[in-house]
């Protein structure tokens, strides 16, 4: 069932009002956060919401945690190989209720490895501004790094590793409607 105000149409991304971030564990011990900041996608909101869609691409030299070396190490071959694979994207290949939300079944293709992604969406409202029509969403997955061959293990001395194989993915969305 289609929300209060639901509106179909197709959406852009707004890139100053959203954020594609993560979460790795870190030493064993801790988590660090990073963001992407480069990205693009369009949502196609349908009139029945299981026939919508998502498309987005990621540009993962844009990848931030606040320190530069660290940010160049994820950067490299032994990480995201943003030479050989500047981007990532995802399409989503369905579209279900699930629970107070919505599941959307899609393909993730990181570092040259495409794999199946759900994400869990929230749908939080529409609105409206000078430039048009607003939609906000959140949605999460995790994904294990090993999946899409980023496999570079770096041992730490007292046992376990600096970086765990968990990814966390949050994306926090707003998007305008393409005009009519």
């Amino acid at each position: 069932e289609a929300m209060a105000g639901y509106q179909a149409g197709t959406w852009r991304i707004d890139p100053v009002h959203s954020l594609v971030s993560f979460t790795v564990r870190h030493m064993m011990i801790a988590r660090f956060r990073g963001l992407f900041a480069t990205f693009e996608g369009t949502i196609v909101l349908a009139e029945d919401p299981v026939d919508s869609s998502v498309t987005a691409t990621v540009e993962t030299a844009s990848l931030q945690t606040r320190f530069g070396p660290r940010d160049e190490n994820i950067r490299s071959d032994d990480f995201l190989d943003v030479e050989r694979y500047p981007t990532m994207t995802y399409r989503s290949t369905g579209v279900q209720a699930w629970g107070e939300g919505w599941l959307v079944s899609g393909e993730l293709t990181l570092h040259g490895v495409t794999r199946p992604v759900p994400l869990v969406l929230e749908l939080h409202g529409f609105t409206a501004d000078g430039r048009g029509p607003r939609v906000g969403l959140s949605a999460t997955t995790e994904i294990n790094r090993r999946d899409f061959g980023i496999t570079k293990v770096l041992p730490l001395a007292a046992g376990g590793v600096m970086v765990g194989d968990q990814i966390w993915i949050t994306l926090e969305v707003e998007a305008v409607r393409d005009p009519d």
